[in-house]
Parts: structure tokens; C-alpha cells; sequence
């Protein structure tokens, strides 16, 4: 077998070419989030043009973040298994396929199976990005700047996301969103082919298909019988009896394989792990159920356009990018247990806002609803992840790290079925929105209290 482990920077190595892979991973992380954010404002413009209703455009949401949740795991298992260079151009040049499909789509069946094609991509390349820094920089230092550029990629992704996609919709219409990213994720195939160097590490590992079919079916059953229980409840009923015993499925497979499993379950009886499990869970199914329905009812009831709608939604994304620098500095002076649970608390409390104000005349209160979440979400999601590794030996930080970021999209494609569905269930318009919210905001209370007992005290 060859040898495909690269040597660490060193001041001798050119650094045109390690700015150039900085620019590669970046570039695609960047796209891959942008097209989240777009696609949320996007909904209402895409319902018209293809006459469909809140379920199918939950499609177009989910489908992503379903596939995104659903192979992560294994998204970094083969870049490990078979080169991160590698699966990383394949995830990107996925991305640009799927985007490229979602452009043309006739219909909205061919464009659900472009989003999943594309979360299937970001399964891809967004763990194997994480690994080839975790490589190419060993010096925590040094990594630990690149880390930063990289999330700083995020948080630039939430503020730019909104507004790029108002201004694309308002003037060249939705599929606009889908063919300007295209250029994008070309270039950092390209960049990668050139300047990113390839690194494997196949040892003692292996790829469990039968705990991968098993997850992933427990969370699409779920996600079909949340988002078809109106219109299909019959078949919502036999997805999820599809969903439990896929689960018990799962879970007996990862029993047995121990420590070794995809989803290592010893984990979860970590008490500071699983306290940081359920915070991120309640934060991002507030939060992304919150994007995909606030943008349909300021376009539906509001009458904003797609442009006014981008702007809306900016207190969330301004204020989650100015604050969550200051989130290692909160942990340090107050501890990880008041950033987590009170910067969740925070988040409910805006949803809450919002439900409360879901009829009123002005916008003023859901901006300030929309500022408190973005508040909460600046100052936990930091902490939250830092928790979640903190909680476990080092020799497993980056098990802790991928799991985490599974719940997270699991949490995303939960809030958006459910959330979603409770939306139309309630005749959608500001009685959907004031339904949803409230819903979000008191599963986000209920997590703050299950995760504060456990959750880690400590200052950093």
C-alpha cells in the first residue's frame, strides 16, 4: 500500500501553495453553507414557479440536510479510508454537479434529488476539509489559525447568505441561487487538484454498512413521517414504526461493535457529552426551522419582497457574527455551562419573541426576536461544540467533534420537518409562524433544563 502521509508545514514549504489549499477548503465550505442560507429565502419564489405546497419545499430544505446528517460520519470514514484529497475534490465536484441539476430542474421531484445530491457533497468534503487541516497543520498554532478562517467561513456564510440571496431572486429569479455557486466550487476542485496535498489513514478502520443503511433510515423515516403526517398520515404512521425499528437496529449493531462502532454509544454516557448533545440538538432545530418558515410568512403575509426578506432576516446573522468571537472569552469568565444552557435559553426566548408578535403590524419585534436568536446562537454554538470534545479523552476529540456535528444537521432536518409541518397544520401565514415558534422555543427550554444539570461548569 502506498505511503500517502504528507510531511507538516515547515517555514521551507511554499506558501503560495498552502495559501492556495487554504483558499481550496475554504471556498467550498463557504459555498456549501451560502447555498443553505439561499435556498431557505428562496422557498416562496421556488413554491410558485413549481406550484407546490410547504411539504414539498420542506423537501427541497430536507433533502439536503437529511443526506448532510446521514453521511457525515461516513464522509469522514472514506476520506480517512481512501485519501482527504480525494473525496474532498469528489464532494466538491458533486456539489457543482447537484447545483448544476437544481438549475435546470423541470420539476420539483428533479429538484429535491439535486439538494440531495448536493448534501451528499457537503457530506463529503466539509469532514474531509476538517481532516486535511487537522493535517497539513500539525502546530496548534498554526492550525488553530486556519481553524479560525475556516469557521470564520460560517459565520461570513449566515451574513452574506440572506442578502446574495435576496438580490439573486429578486432579479434573475430562484434558479439563480443554484448556478451562482457554481464558478465557486469548480475553482476549489481545481485548487485542490493543484495545491492541496493527499493524506490517508486507513489503519483500524473500517466501513460499517450496516450501521450506515441502519442511521440513515431512522432519520429519513422520521423526517417523512413529520413532514407527510397532514396530507399522508397513514404512511406517516408506517414510516415511523420504518424509523423505531431501524433505530433498534442501529443501536444493536453499535453495541456490538464497541468502541469501534460509527456512532461510538459510550459516548452518550458521558454525562458533559450528552448534556452538549442535547443543547446543540434544541439550538439548530429552533434555529434552522426558524429559517426556512420566518422568509415564507415575511414573503406571504408581509408581502416583502425577496430582497426585503434577506435584509429581514440580517439581526440574526450580524449579531451571531460579531458575538461568537467573544464566546471562548464567556467560557473562560463564566463558564461553559452558562454560555451553552444561556445562550440556548437566549435563542428560545427570541423564538418565543416571535411567536408572541407573530400578528402584529410592525416587524420591529420580530427583528428584535431575530437579534436575541442570533445573540444565543453566537454565544452557545462555540461552547457547545468545545464542550462536546472537552467532555472526552483527547485520543477521541475528533469522534466527538463529527458526532456532534451530526446532531447539529439532525437537529436541522428535524426543526424543518417538524416545525415545518406544525407550520401548515396550523394554516400557515403568521398563525403558522406564531404555532411553530412557540413549539421551537419551548423544545429549546426543555433541552436547557436536561442539559443544565450535566452540562460542564468549568471556566476554560
Amino acid at each position: 500500500m502506498s505511503d500517502l502521509s504528507i510531511p507538516p508545514v515547515t517555514r521551507q514549504t511554499r506558501v503560495p501553495a498552502h495559501y492556495l489549499t487554504i483558499v481550496a477548503l475554504c471556498l467550498a465550505v463557504l459555498v456549501a453553507q451560502v447555498d443553505t442560507a439561499i435556498v431557505n429565502l428562496g422557498a416562496r419564489a421556488i413554491g410558485n414557479a413549481l406550484s407546490v405546497g410547504t411539504s414539498q419545499l420542506q423537501w427541497v430544505v430536507d433533502s439536503y440536510n437529511l443526506v448532510y446528517a446521514a453521511l457525515l460520519l461516513t464522509g469522514g470514514l472514506l476520506a480517512d479510508l481512501t485519501g482527504r484529497r480525494r473525496i474532498f475534490i469528489i464532494g466538491a465536484a458533486l456539489f457543482s454537479v447537484a447545483s448544476v441539476l437544481c438549475t435546470v430542474a423541470p420539476n420539483v421531484n428533479v429538484l429535491i434529488a439535486g439538494r440531495a445530491l448536493a448534501g451528499l457533497g457537503a457530506a463529503l468534503l466539509i469532514p474531509a476539509s476538517l481532516a486535511l487541516i487537522r493535517v497539513i497543520w500539525p502546530d496548534p498554532t498554526a492550525r488553530g489559525r486556519v481553524l479560525g478562517i475556516w469557521a470564520a467561513c460560517n459565520g461570513l456564510s449566515m451574513a452574506i447568505g440572506p442578502t446574495l440571496g435576496g438580490v439573486l431572486i429578486h432579479y434573475w429569479g430562484w434558479r439563480s441561487i443554484f448556478v451562482s455557486v457554481v464558478p465557486f466550487s469548480l475553482a476549489a476542485v481545481v485548487l485542490a487538484a493543484l495545491a492541496v496535498p493527499e493524506s490517508a489513514d486507513p489503519q483500524q478502520r473500517h466501513f460499517d454498512a450496516g450501521a450506515q443503511v441502519a442511521g440513515a433510515v431512522t432519520l429519513a423515516a422520521l423526517a417523512f413521517a413529520a413532514i407527510e403526517v397532514r396530507e399522508h398520515w397513514p404512511l406517516a404512521v408506517i414510516a415511523l414504526v420504518i424509523s423505531l425499528l431501524a433505530c433498534a437496529v442501529f443501536l444493536r449493531i453499535e453495541r456490538r461493535h464497541g468502541a469501534a462502532a460509527l456512532v461510538p454509544l459510550d459516548l452518550f454516557g458521558v454525562a458533559a457529552f450528552r448534556s452538549a448533545v442535547i443543547g446543540t440538538l434544541g439550538m439548530t432545530f429552533g434555529m434552522y426551522g426558524t429559517l426556512f418558515l420566518l422568509p415564507l410568512t415575511l414573503q406571504s403575509a408581509w408581502h416583502l419582497s425577496s430582497t426585503q426578506a434577506g435584509l429581514a432576516l440580517m439581526p440574526m446573522a450580524l449579531t451571531f457574527v460579531l458575538v461568537s468571537p467573544f464566546s471562548g472569552t464567556g467560557v473562560h469568565r463564566w463558564g461553559a455551562r452558562v454560555m451553552t444552557c444561556g445562550g440556548v435559553l437566549i435563542i428560545a426566548s427570541g423564538l418565543a419573541l416571535i411567536a408572541l408578535f407573530a400578528h402584529a403590524a410592525s416587524l420591529i419585534p420580530i427583528e428584535t426576536g431575530l437579534a436575541l436568536t442570533g445573540l444565543g446562537m453566537g454565544l452557545a454554538t462555540g461552547p457547545l461544540m468545545g464542550a462536546a470534545v472537552g467532555a472526552v479523552a483527547s485520543t477521541r476529540a475528533g469522534t466527538a467533534s463529527s458526532l456532534i456535528n451530526v446532531v447539529r444537521m439532525t437537529g436541522a432536518t428535524l426543526g424543518v420537518a417538524i416545525l415545518g409541518a406544525l407550520y401548515s397544520v396550523a394554516g400557515a401565514g403568521p398563525a403558522g409562524l406564531r404555532a411553530s415558534m412557540a413549539c421551537g422555543a419551548a423544545l429549546q427550554f426543555i433541552c436547557v433544563l436536561l442539559a443544565w444539570p450535566h452540562a460542564a461548569p468549568r471556566r476554560a
